[in-house]
């Protein structure tokens, strides 16, 4: 009896893309440089085509442009003609351990993030996990800001040192002397970082209430962030990027997926691959 296998072979080009577009997927499902964090607008407007408006597009023009060569800067700009209210502030400031590169690269979608959310407004601030931006029509360079921004913690942690190490981490985050810190114990890592505007004193001033903030609020959880106005401070068992407490499950879920659609599309290509060896012997 002879019987032949009849199947349509799958081509080494699209098994290609199928895993092109799953390296994808499993490279996006990771926490960037520009995962958000948190964006605030003001709720004062300017009226478009008026000189305050031309000022802030060219603060977020020098911000993307400086971030080509430096990770901080900050700017004040008035252009000729316009009134003394149509000033406008900014600075940018990227993580303390970012490339040049990676660095332009998040403040630009940092730019194009605030544009679009603080559309017509006088002041807007965002913060992404790599990079922070502000500008406004009001001078905040060198002013200190101690305001809660965005604080978030983690669920409670299995393991009984945690605390302990939580603290040691935290207390070298606050011992330190320069504007971005890094710091580790065990499993546990975190990372504080000022805006450069500010006075190694004023730095420090921050820094402490952000760690205060984290040790009474997120108490023994696996993870904790506080961002201030001008300051942050966060530790985590991941490292420097928190996560929300599903993320283990999304990287199992995906990974799952990925293996079985690999091992359905290996058995796809061994069973064409026999289809061509049955027909090419006649089925026999």
């Amino acid at each position: 009896m002879n019987m032949h296998v009849i199947s349509r072979p799958i081509s080494i080009s699209s098994f290609r893309v199928l895993l092109v577009i799953l390296l994808q997927l499993a490279t996006t499902s990771d926490s960037s440089l520009d995962s958000f964090i948190y964006v605030g607008c003001s709720q004062i407007s300017y009226a478009p085509g008026t000189a305050f408006e031309s000022n802030v597009n060219s603060i977020l023009s020098s911000i993307l442009n400086s971030a080509a060569v430096s990770n901080y800067n900050n700017f004040k700009i008035s252009n000729p003609g316009a009134g003394a209210g149509d000033t406008v502030y900014g600075l940018f400031q990227c993580r303390g351990d970012l490339s040049t590169s990676d660095c332009h690269d998040c403040v630009s979608n940092g730019v194009t993030r605030l544009g679009a959310s603080c559309v017509g407004s006088t002041g807007g601030a965002l913060q992404f996990d790599g990079c922070y931006l502000r500008y406004d029509n009001a001078s905040f360079l060198g002013v200190e800001d101690k305001t809660v921004a965005s604080d978030k913690c983690g669920p409670i942690g299995d393991e009984s040192d945690l605390l302990t190490r939580r603290d040691s981490v935290l207390d070298f985050l606050k011992s330190g002397g320069q504007f971005f810190r890094v710091s580790g114990s065990g499993k546990i890592q975190g990372l504080a970082q000022c805006v450069q505007d500010l006075s190694v004193d004023e730095c420090q001033d921050c820094l402490s209430e952000a760690i205060q903030r984290l040790r009474s609020e997120c108490g023994s959880s696996a993870w904790g962030d506080m961002f201030l106005g001008k300051c942050y401070a966060r530790y985590s068992e991941r490292g420097y990027t928190s996560k929300h407490e599903n993320g283990d499950d999304v990287e199992k879920t995906l990974a799952i997926f990925i293996g079985l659609v690999a091992a359905v599309a290996i058995l796809i290509v061994f069973l064409s691959f026999f289809s061509k060896l049955f027909d090419s012997k006649g089925g026999k």
